[in-house]
């Protein structure tokens, strides 16, 4: 007659005491409510998405930009006399006219023709590039987009001067009485300057983030 005692006696050594918890390792899935789950699926770099046809919008900045830019170089040829300035803010702004026949801060000025050509062919280059970088740009980086559509649109404009002119527009002269002046600039230099510490600030800070896997 087969001896149950013994085989119910080893079957209740087998089960853990009542109340014990079971401390046995569990499968390495994220608790997110589904046991189906690996956390490396959830520790991703998050896709960037271009800015494709949205690029249309950061288009209209530099638009505006351009427009802008224009406009106000228009009013002081129309309004102002060449190098005689009209005071705005004693003593730090004037309204002073001026030409521009080189680059930044008159680099190149005195080349003798050659710079006009040899800048508006950088220009347009530049222009060109930001015009194909705005659309391959993350969706996400809309700092990095406004900085390239103000530098879009102040290339633009200062390209505009050389090949209608053969010299920059500037008007905008910020000083201090006549111990300090700095070198007479115009919108489309302040958007390309404004536009450039976007693109910086985008680089050093924010981009790095965009890349970071999400948990």
């Amino acid at each position: 007659m087969p001896n149950h005692t013994s085989n119910s006696t080893e079957s209740s050594d087998n089960k853990p005491p009542y109340g014990e918890v079971d401390k046995s390792p569990e499968p390495a899935h994220a608790t997110t409510g589904s046991s189906t789950t690996p956390k490396s699926r959830l520790n991703k770099t998050p896709k960037m998405i271009a800015n494709g046809r949205r690029a249309f919008m950061w288009y209209l900045l530099s638009l505006v930009v351009l427009i802008i830019d224009q406009w106000t170089k228009w009013l002081a040829e129309t309004k102002l006399t060449f190098h005689e300035p009209v005071p705005v803010i004693e003593p730090f702004l004037n309204w002073t006219l001026a030409y521009n026949y080189g680059a930044a801060f008159s680099f190149l000025a005195d080349a003798g023709g050659w710079q006009k050509w040899f800048f508006s062919g950088l220009a347009l280059i530049m222009s060109l590039f930001l015009i194909g970088y705005l659309i391959k740009a993350p969706r996400q980086a809309k700092l990095l987009s406004t900085g390239l559509a103000l530098v879009l649109g102040g290339a633009v404009g200062n390209l505009i001067d050389r090949l209608l002119h053969g010299h920059v527009i500037d008007f905008i002269h910020v000083h201090n009485a006549d111990v300090w002046h700095y070198p007479i600039f115009n919108i489309a230099d302040m958007g390309i300057s404004i536009g450039v510490a976007l693109i910086v600030i985008d680089m050093l800070f924010l981009e790095k983030k965009r890349e970071m896997p999400r948990s």
